[in-house]
Order: C-alpha cells, then sequence, then structure tokens
C-alpha cells in the first residue's frame, strides 16, 4: 500500500518527502483555504517536491464546470490528479475527463454503489471517506474491503485511496483489508513512527551499553 499525504502545507510535504515514506500528495479546497495561499502557487511548490500524483480538486457543481477547472488543473503539472466530488454531475465529468486522457480521483465516496459508479465511469482514483462513515456509526473499513473485493471480482483498474484517516487504527486497517493507498495527515504520519515498546528497547539497548562500555 503506498502512503499519501493529505495536507496543503508545503513544509510537512516536505518532512515527509524527505524521510522518503509518501508517494503523493492529495489536497482539497479546505485544505488549501486553511493555508491561507494562492491555490496555484501551493500546487507549483508541491510538484516541485514529489513526483507523484497530486490531487487539486475542482469546486464547480455543474460537469462542464466540473470539466473545464478540471483541464486546468491538468495541465498544471504531469502529476496532476482532478479530484471530482461523488455525485451525478461529478460522475459525468468523470467520464468526460477520462475521455479526454486526465486522471481523476472521486472523492466522498461512502458506499460500494457509489464506488461501482466512479469505476464504471473510469475513475483513475476512487476515495472512501472511512473517518467520515465511522462519525456516523458505519464500519468505514468493511466498505474500504468491499469495494476492494468488488473491484476485485470484476476486474476493474480504479484504485482505492483510503482517506479521512484519523487514527493509526484506521491506517493500519486500511492496509490489511487491501487499499491500494492510503491519504494520511501529517499528525497520523508522524504516530506512527512511535511506540512505547520501541522508546523502552532504546532505552535499555543504551542502558545495556553504557554499563558494559561507558557513554560513547
Amino acid at each position: 500500500m503506498k502512503l499519501f499525504i493529505d495536507t496543503a502545507n508545503v513544509e510537512h510535504i516536505r518532512e515527509m518527502a524527505d524521510l522518503g515514506i509518501i508517494s503523493g500528495v492529495t489536497t482539497n479546497p479546505t485544505l488549501i483555504a486553511r493555508e491561507g495561499r494562492d491555490f496555484n502557487k501551493v500546487i507549483k511548490e508541491i510538484t516541485g517536491i514529489i513526483d507523484g500524483p497530486i490531487s487539486g480538486e475542482v469546486i464547480s457543481l455543474d460537469a462542464e464546470g466540473m470539466v473545464d477547472e478540471g483541464i486546468e488543473i491538468a495541465k498544471m503539472h504531469k502529476n496532476m490528479i482532478v479530484k471530482i466530488p461523488m455525485t451525478e454531475q461529478g460522475i459525468k465529468a468523470t467520464k468526460k475527463l477520462t475521455r479526454l486522457g486526465i486522471k481523476t480521483n472521486v472523492t466522498l465516496v461512502f458506499s460500494v454503489n457509489q464506488a461501482l459508479l466512479a469505476a464504471t465511469a473510469g475513475a483513475t482514483y476512487i476515495s472512501p471517506f472511512v473517518g467520515r462513515l465511522e462519525d456516523t456509526l458505519h464500519d468505514g473499513i468493511q466498505v474500504v474491503s468491499d469495494i476492494r473485493n468488488m473491484f476485485d471480482i470484476y476486474g476493474f483498474k480504479t484504485q482505492i485511496i483510503s482517506a479521512s484517516i484519523r487514527t493509526l487504527k484506521q491506517l493500519a486497517d486500511s492496509a490489511l483489508v487491501g487499499a491500494h493507498i492510503a491519504t494520511v495527515p501529517y499528525a497520523v504520519l508522524k504516530k506512527s513512527f512511535t511506540h512505547p515498546l520501541t522508546d523502552k528497547g532504546i532505552e535499555t539497548f543504551m542502558s545495556d551499553w553504557e554499563e558494559a562500555f561507558g557513554k560513547k
């Protein structure tokens, strides 16, 4: 499973890229607005850091507007992926963009039925929102698992991006049920490096070394 970082914070992207663990970036209007910066400038900086898929989301609600925006987003860089909302108009736009050879990421997916429609329309990626599903007492990981099973049965090439990841368990479970990608906030990525037993082990090793050989 590949890891993307879900942010528009360029410094966080650079930090994780330097560690060699992320293969792409997802953004959305909320994340861009949170940074208070120009969308085009942020995307340009990101493309200079990550040589992998970068999702930029449309803000139009009609298919024609989404297609027009999608064409402009795709022109920004060879790695740009057009993020499209899972609506009737979004699926219509996805089909048109696919015919133009533009890669898409259908977002705000919450069911197998929605995933089926997006894959049928030719979406390159779909993003089921695990955290938001679990906010409503639904099993988000089970939805990801069911989508993966359905894609495998019918041979869809669409890749699953497990999104809205909020906990270490959601990240681990996404890997275990076969998500192709998980897009993860900076804070969750940082937590993934640590475990109390790792810390305890290092402390024990250092103590044993110093007892035997003295401090370095």
